[in-house]
């Protein structure tokens, strides 16, 4: 499902409203031009300071040689018109060829690969941060193995303070959490509620995990939604959860997972419907 760009710039502006502070957008997405549009217009209203928003963006994958990095974060600091960003994040660890070609195909239509070292790559994210350009640097989409390439490598100046990856109640992590939370690296979930069924990532033949029935009974039992449990149930793991919405209610709504907790047999519950199944398929 596509949305026009002015409903992410509304989307914002009504969640700073509500009191949230970390946006998380990407070069990928092409809205970082209205995302910062809104932000700067919520500072400008008084709603909110620049040091109080926590604005995310990523490195996209045609730009992982070291020499490039810069000019990635460059571009989305010239569409935000924001001086820094707090984190910037290696979007993905495959990479695609080099250039300004987001999506670069061959005469077949498939996806033309690369493959820079992925430690120079986050070498290049360290000079970002070292020029003052982005306050933290991570990573989305890695695991366990990739993330070793990174911590062990020689001279290695500042580790990943992050990992964003796809993670719910049918693809729980638990391993990769595990092993972030033994480095002090933050596990941020995307796709908690099962991503959005978007047909170019998704098999549509997956379940729809916000009908799960053991979801539903205990959502019941709380006075609360699936999303609500489901979110909660994240951030009971010391997991951090990016909920997308355009709507203003649903986006309130999201907030409210802050007042009430799940017992600890409903966390072993919820924790059974691991599945090992992901919904987003980046490979398409």
């Amino acid at each position: 499902m596509q949305f026009p760009k002015s409903m992410a710039a509304e989307a914002v502006k009504v969640a700073l409203e509500f009191g949230y502070r970390h946006i998380d957008s990407a070069l990928i997405y092409g809205n970082e031009v209205e995302v910062g549009q809104a932000i700067r217009e919520k500072i400008a209203d008084g709603t909110v300071k620049r040091e109080d928003v926590f604005y995310t963006s990523k490195l996209w994958s045609t730009y992982h040689p070291q020499h490039l990095v810069r000019s990635c974060l460059e571009k989305s600091l010239k569409d935000l018109q924001l001086d820094y960003i707090d984190l910037y994040l290696i979007h993905n660890p495959i990479e695609f060829k080099p250039g300004d070609d987001l999506l670069p195909m061959d005469e077949n239509g498939k996806l033309i690969y690369h493959n820079t070292d992925i430690r120079d790559t986050w070498k290049g994210m360290e000079d970002c941060k070292e020029a003052g350009l982005v306050k933290s640097i991570g990573v989305s989409n890695f695991n366990h193995k990739q993330l070793e390439l990174i911590l062990n490598m020689p001279g290695l100046r500042y580790k990943p303070v992050c990992n964003q990856v796809e993670c719910h109640l049918y693809w729980n992590q638990s391993k990769l959490l595990e092993f972030c939370k033994s480095h002090n690296i933050v596990l941020e979930a995307y796709g908690v509620l099962g991503s959005t069924r978007d047909v170019n990532w998704y098999d549509p033949s997956a379940p729809i995990l916000l009908e799960d029935p053991v979801l539903n009974t205990i959502a019941k039992k709380h006075g609360r939604t699936p999303a609500q449990v489901a979110m909660r149930h994240m951030l009971q793991r010391g997991i951090v959860v990016i909920a997308k919405s355009y709507k203003p209610g649903r986006i309130k709504q999201n907030l409210e997972v802050f007042e009430f907790e799940l017992s600890e047999e409903e966390m072993k519950t919820l924790n059974g419907l691991n599945q090992n199944r992901r919904f987003v398929d980046t490979s398409k």
